[in-house]
């Protein structure tokens, strides 16, 4: 599976869709088992997944975001907030001048709270922006998959991640995987004192319990859920 999509403009003409997905991930550390492209190539995997399922035009990634909170660790790049807003906006835009006034925001990155204040703020005036997933969809993925872990204890590289990428990109998964569980369920200063200071291996989570089977089944989970979401902006 490509992370940049191979479409030509005149497949996009012809699609002539209504609604644009933009994965959104980061460039951060994901621990000794996942590279740091790793919420950029699960945004991807979510985004392309859903763009193909609901026929939607497909953007390429933004691939460096808000990841203040792993700049201890080597290799993490950031941009400021106000930065990733500008772009976004500047995205829709762009779209706007093709008539595409709908746009999917697929976060990859948990740390990019500003996200949800975009979605927010476009919404006030009509429904146009969907941030996707949600908790809820995340929490129907671990549900359906039969997850081990919650969304609290497996914050970072852990048990979703890691199966994503053993389904999607078993090559871009370090056999480390099976030994590099972490547990910092008491992280009450995270945004003060960032993930240093509770995992000195950046894992929080349990990758061991990591199947290629549990990536397979929650991107269709995750397919499923999107359609209540595309009905709030896009009526058929």
């Amino acid at each position: 599976m490509d992370v940049l999509t191979t479409a030509t403009s005149a497949d996009e003409a012809a699609r002539k869709a209504r609604v644009a997905v933009l994965p959104v991930g980061s460039f951060e550390q994901h621990g000794e088992h996942l590279p740091l492209t790793t919420d950029t190539v699960i945004a991807c995997l979510i985004a392309q997944r859903i763009a193909e399922d609901y026929d939607l035009f497909l953007l390429p990634p933004i691939t460096v975001s808000c990841s203040h909170e792993h700049e201890s660790f080597p290799g993490t790049v950031s941009v400021s907030a106000t930065t990733l807003v500008a772009m976004i906006e500047d995205i829709r835009v762009s779209l706007r001048r093709s008539d595409i006034t709908k746009l999917v925001l697929v976060n990859g990155h948990g740390g990019n709270y500003v996200l949800s204040n975009i979605t927010q703020q476009a919404n006030t005036d009509e429904r146009c922006v969907v941030l996707f997933p949600g908790g809820g969809d995340m929490n129907r993925a671990r549900e359906h998959v039969g997850a081990v872990t919650t969304s609290h204890e497996d914050m970072h590289a852990g048990e979703l991640e890691t199966s994503l990428l053993l389904h999607a990109h078993p090559n871009l998964v370090g056999e480390s995987y099976r030994r590099a569980d972490h547990q910092a369920d008491d992280r009450p200063h995270l945004l003060t004192l960032g993930i240093e200071h509770y995992s000195p291996s950046g894992v929080i989570g349990r990758p061991s319990e990591a199947t290629a089977a549990k990536g397979r089944a929650i991107l269709d989970s995750l397919s499923t859920s999107f359609a209540e979401h595309l009905a709030l902006i896009d009526a058929r």
